[in-house]
């Protein structure tokens, strides 16, 4: 019987070092494609009355929708991304956790941020 604790266990320990090497690859892959791009970065957060959003791409028509944790679509409008950056005003979002997505031809980005 502890012949086969021991085996158990060396598969358990087997199938983990499996999985953890195969998910720092996948961390891995994705670091270094987004090093080729600069790290899209929000603030202020938690934001008052305008959340800016850096490095972006330019893109002359930009979808921005910002919803809240349960989908609900609270703002949804078209900008042009200059300098690549955005600032969209929020002064009449509660406070509370929202999703801001933005959408181009030349990008999807998702971020989270927080409303005081």
């Amino acid at each position: 019987m502890r012949k086969y604790k021991l085996l158990l266990l060396l598969l358990l320990c087997s199938l983990h070092f499996v999985f953890t090497q195969n998910t720092r690859v996948v961390e891995n892959s994705f670091e270094t494609a987004t090093t080729v791009h600069q790290k899209i970065k929000i603030f202020p957060n938690p934001a008052k009355n305008v959340v800016n959003i850096l490095n972006l791409k330019n893109s002359p028509k930009a979808t921005i929708k910002i919803s809240d944790l349960s989908g609900n679509v609270l703002i949804n409008h078209q900008w042009a991304i200059r300098k690549n950056a955005l600032s969209i005003p929020i002064p009449n979002l509660n406070a509370g956790i929202y999703l801001i997505r933005i959408e181009s031809e030349n990008q999807q980005v998702q971020k989270k941020f927080l409303k005081q």
